[in-house]
């Protein structure tokens, strides 16, 4: 009689411990729990302890902390018809445990899902270019789209971020040469503005210089010292600028000598004066000239 009571103990006790761990629950702060009592939803419990019914009631742990999901790497070809890899990052958290729970199997699976279908389509439609400088916009598109799609869900996306966009060897080839070619072209553009400048200067320095000749002088004088400063064998021999124009102004005016007319036997013979022209084969003249032009023997 008393081992039956003995075991009639033990498994009342047993009982009323199975009992207890299934009716109390406890649920951390960023967790709820989604009850359902003979298959019927019940509110959201939670955080804290609370109690439950062991066999009427079933409860799901909805966790509420931010999730990051990775998008994996998607072959896409853009609207310029260039394939690329790219992959990306989801954050997205619980904000209605109960939709989450009943409006879908997984939430996680299905957030993740919608992440690369709609990765595909956003970047299907977008040039190369936008991909590479208009990062922050395709990333406001991108949780637009998916945040629409998992708000029935219970499920806010907070962030998407596209990590890396992988370019085909022979895309980046091209995309160097071009940045090569613009670099090129600047430096060319920077050069032709310095030279315009550098003349526009020397123009103005050549008009100051002969307006005030002395000022060349002092300019010849500077150089000269800046040579003599530098440890070289460098002769320099100055010539004043005074005796270069001495020089060119006496060889314009000879030129204009040479060029007048010219006079003596020759022109008289040429204007028909009184000389007679002399006859081939005629012994060359000798003596002392006439008056009238005749030599005399």
């Amino acid at each position: 009689m008393i081992d039956g009571t003995l075991i009639g103990l033990v498994v009342a006790a047993v009982v009323i411990v199975f009992i207890i761990t299934q009716a109390v629950k406890i649920v951390p702060e960023y967790e709820r729990g989604v009850v359902f009592r003979l298959g019927r939803i019940q509110a959201p419990k939670g955080p804290g302890v609370f109690v439950i019914a062991p066999l009427l009631d079933r409860m799901r742990r909805v966790d509420l902390r931010t999730h990051t999901d990775d998008v994996p790497a998607q072959d896409v070809i853009t609207r310029d018809n260039v394939t690329v890899q790219v992959n990306a990052v989801t954050y997205f958290n619980v904000v209605d445990p109960v939709r989450a729970v009943v409006s879908i199997e997984d939430y996680r699976v299905g957030t993740q899902q919608v992440a690369q279908t709609t990765l595909r389509s956003i970047i299907g439609q977008t040039s190369l270019d936008d991909l590479l400088t208009k990062r922050d916009e395709i990333n406001q598109r991108l949780q637009q789209v998916i945040d629409e799609v998992t708000d029935p869900w219970g499920v806010k996306v907070t962030i998407v971020e596209v990590k890396d966009v992988l370019l085909p060897e022979g895309m980046r080839r091209a995309m160097a040469r071009q940045a090569e070619s613009e670099r090129d072209r600047r430096a060319k553009v920077i050069h032709a503005l310095g030279e315009q400048e550098a003349a526009e200067n020397l123009g103005k320095a050549a008009e100051v210089l002969e307006t005030h000749p002395a000022a060349m002088q002092l300019r010849t004088l500077s150089s000269m010292l800046e040579l003599g400063a530098e440890q070289n064998s460098t002769v320099v021999f100055p010539v004043p600028m005074e005796l270069l124009r001495l020089f060119d102004a006496h060889g314009s005016s000879g030129e204009r000598t040479g060029r007048s007319p010219s006079t003596g036997p020759e022109a008289k013979a040429d204007d028909g004066g009184g000389g007679s022209p002399e006859a081939p084969g005629s012994p060359e003249p000798s003596g002392p000239e006439d008056d009238d032009g005749g030599y005399r023997i």
